[in-house]
């Protein structure tokens, strides 16, 4: 007798996908695959001034790396606001709020201070300028520049949402956010719904039901990030190769050099100083630090920054939403501590310029502090121009360094972020409310999982 089988009763058998992270892997190697091939195809054309048309594969790449960065840069200003808001009001029910702040900002400071001296070290030994090829005609000063009245001027918001206007050679108007204004509102919104008290408890629930939206939207972008990987990684190798990495070779062994010290030596030991697993938090954070390196901005990666903090590292959310934002626009131990201290002593060994002891304490400075002076218009660039004026060094010497500045911000940007991500977990982890039992928790293969339990959203 034949049984018939309904499809309500065949067993179902879905489609088994690589973990997020060996995902992640996969589009890092396509992309540089794919960037190599992109490059080799050359320019469509190049038109009479010169400039050269990509063709349709490095086009392609371009764009798919392009639109998933604007989604995450779309997604920050509402993250950002709704977050501190909730975040502050939250802190009435965390005790010692306020030295919470105060040990993040120290800490900022103490792996500031370390990564600073370790990139004057590498500058002295390596004499990264007097081994350098780059012609003198290189040299050209940059368009942006750093300065500390730009700090100053920049905690004042133009406007509520912190928006920022600028006109292009065409005549249309772009815009763009200030993250620094957009904290400095969202920090005076939140003490004043505590100062308000229980007549802010509406204009809260709306705060949090909206941040729980724009939570499940991160979500949906965070699942694109693959595909992005390949498209942001691929571009580059297509646009910049490594051609220009010969005539700067010393000076890119030297920056690599101090990140990798960062990253893989001065890190691990502050984990294991505190008593925390140094696999552990590299697994819980890999999936902002993978997408740091491939999209080389700290503010776009600050939506992934915040959750693998909280949901693989055990940073209680009233804290790491306040912590993560901040570190985000000034905590940038590859940006603004080894990359300007190399930086600084090869322009000046470049031009035969001596630098005294006063100018190496100045250099420690202005990258511990002068990190957010530059947090309005974030760059690595902008950070080196505000070193090299506070040193009196010329600022042409900039424009030798930005053919192989993209090359460099990877590995700066990777460097960054895993800073924003360990301080808040050393803070947490010495205030003891750190939870272990997620920060310990098995990687079990997705990046987190945003539905489970707090013992199963330790996963990579």
């Amino acid at each position: 007798m034949n049984t018939l089988v309904t499809e309500t009763e065949q067993p179902t058998r879905r489609l088994r996908l690589p973990s997020f992270g060996v995902q992640v892997l996969i589009g890092l190697a396509l992309g540089v695959v794919l960037g190599l091939v992109a490059r080799s195809m050359g320019p469509d054309s190049v038109d009479a001034a010169g400039v050269a048309d990509p063709n349709w594969l490095t086009e392609t790449l371009t764009t798919v790396g392009s639109v998933f960065v604007t989604l995450l840069r779309t997604i920050v200003p509402p993250l950002v606001f709704l977050a501190i808001v909730a975040s502050i009001a939250n802190l009435r029910d965390v005790t010692g709020a306020a030295r919470l702040a105060w040990k993040t900002l120290a800490w900022f400071a103490i792996t500031a201070l370390i990564a600073v001296a370790i990139g004057i070290t590498l500058g002295l030994v390596l004499q990264p300028g007097d081994h350098a090829s780059v012609s003198a005609d290189a040299a050209s000063a940059p368009s942006t520049t750093g300065s500390w009245l730009d700090f100053l001027t920049g905690l004042v918001p133009a406007n509520v949402l912190g928006l920022e206007g600028s006109a292009g050679d065409d005549g249309s108007v772009g815009l763009s956010f200030n993250v620094l204004q957009i904290l400095v509102v969202a920090i005076a919104v939140g003490i004043a719904t505590l100062k308000v008290g229980s007549d802010a408890d509406p204009f809260l629930g709306v705060v949090r039901s909206a941040l729980s939206v724009v939570q499940k939207i991160l979500w949906w972008v965070i699942l694109l990030a693959p595909v992005a990987t390949v498209g942001l990684l691929g571009n580059a190798v297509a646009t910049y190769g490594w051609d220009a990495l010969g005539s700067l070779g010393t000076f890119t062994v030297a920056v690599y050099a101090g990140l990798a010290l960062v990253l893989l030596g001065v890190y691990p030991v502050l984990l294991r100083l505190n008593g925390l697993s140094v696999k552990q938090f590299f697994t819980g954070a890999w999936p902002a630090i993978s997408l740091a390196f491939v999209s080389r901005s700290s503010i776009g990666t600050m939506p992934v920054t915040q959750s693998v903090t909280e949901r693989n590292l055990g940073v209680p959310r009233a804290y790491s939403s306040f912590a993560v934002p901040l570190g985000a626009t000034t905590k940038m131990d590859g940006c603004a501590s080894i990359y300007p201290a190399i930086a600084a002593i090869f322009v000046a060994q470049f031009f035969g310029l001596d630098l005294s002891v006063t100018d190496y304490v100045l250099i420690a400075f202005v990258s511990v502090i002068g990190s957010a002076a530059t947090a309005g218009v974030t760059g690595a660039t902008v950070m080196l121009t505000l070193t090299l004026s506070t040193l009196g060094l010329p600022l042409e010497g900039v424009g030798l360094l930005l053919a192989i500045d993209p090359i460099l911000d990877m590995g700066r940007t990777a460097t960054n972020v895993a800073g924003q991500a360990l301080v808040p977990t050393i803070v947490a982890k010495r205030e003891g409310i750190l939870d272990l039992d997620t920060y310990n928790a098995r990687r079990t293969g997705t990046a987190w999982r945003e539905d489970a339990p707090a013992e199963q959203l330790a996963t990579v």
